[in-house]
């Protein structure tokens, strides 16, 4: 594997780049202190994937309280999956939004106004005293079979410096890790990225339903290197008749109720073949080309 990378964009971001993990990292604030932050993040970026793969067996194993990595990534992993036991769940459902959390811990310095560090998705935000809110706009993969009811594109989910939430995460069975679930999407915003990441997937695990239109095999099948072993995970869903999109989706909504409950998030979209429901802190509809 090739070592880490980084560049500078045309729009000021920057891109690292290191085996699996890409993260897209923008900084606001004065000149000098975004300069030192982001050197500071790139010195912490470099060992990151290193430190992860020398605890992936714990990682990909049932998280367990007596069983608590030694690194700091590592460790948000753990402490972010570990509420949900007894069901089963690894730090691995973690792992996006602890590494830009990870990351983020440069930018949390004096002089930085906001800065967001984008990992695939899952995002890790800081938003000082004064400084603009973020303004997240929430894309909604609409691809593949789907009821006639409309959901107006992007949903706004805005974070200011007032609110206790700065991560935002989104998981699926359409996305880039393994789902239980037949949600096209579930967007979660939480107190930070790794619990964000967490939430998102448990809930869009929820969101399921028995139907022959939904297609699954067991995980070890679908993905050589998945912490998920045997457990059926979805990878095709057809034509669902209404009832059953809507008997999904008001399971992935009680569970996202749970969480709310017990404060492991803030609020949850959740998205089944053009239908969704809202829950928690408001994501609202919003102009389609919100910043």
């Amino acid at each position: 594997m090739s070592g880490p990378h980084r560049a500078r964009l045309a729009d000021g971001r920057w891109h690292f780049q290191h085996g699996p993990i890409d993260l897209l990292i923008s900084a606001d604030g004065d000149a000098a202190a975004c300069a030192a932050a982001i050197d500071a993040a790139w010195r912490r970026f470099g060992p990151l994937l290193g430190e992860l793969v020398g605890e992936l067996a714990l990682l990909r194993a049932c998280a367990r309280p007596d069983a608590v990595p030694d690194g700091d990534c590592a460790r948000r992993m753990h402490a972010a999956v570990l509420p949900y036991r007894p069901t089963f769940v690894t730090p691995m459902a973690a792992v996006a939004g602890a590494v830009a959390d990870t990351v983020l811990q440069a930018f949390v310095r004096p002089g930085i106004a906001r800065a967001a560090v984008d990992n695939g998705g899952d995002i890790a935000l800081q938003v000082a005293p004064g400084a603009d809110d973020y303004a997240v706009g929430v894309a909604i993969d609409l691809g593949g079979p789907r009821s006639t009811r409309e959901v107006p594109l992007p949903w706004v989910l805005r974070i200011g410096a007032a609110d206790p939430w700065r991560g935002v995460a989104t998981s699926g069975w359409r996305g880039r890790s393994l789902s239980l679930g037949i949600a096209d999407s579930v967007t979660v915003v939480a107190a930070d990225g790794a619990r964000a990441d967490a939430a998102a997937t448990m809930i869009a695990n929820a969101v399921d339903v028995d139907h022959p239109a939904v297609r699954r095999a067991r995980a070890c099948d679908v993905r050589d290197d998945t912490d998920l072993g045997t457990l059926q995970v979805t990878v095709d869903v057809g034509a669902l008749p209404e009832d059953a999109i809507e008997r999904a989706l008001d399971a992935g909504r009680a569970r996202a109720r749970e969480c709310i409950a017990r404060g492991l998030a803030a609020g949850a979209l959740l998205v089944l073949a053009g239908r969704w429901r809202a829950v928690g802190h408001p994501l609202r509809p919003g102009l389609r080309h919100a910043a």
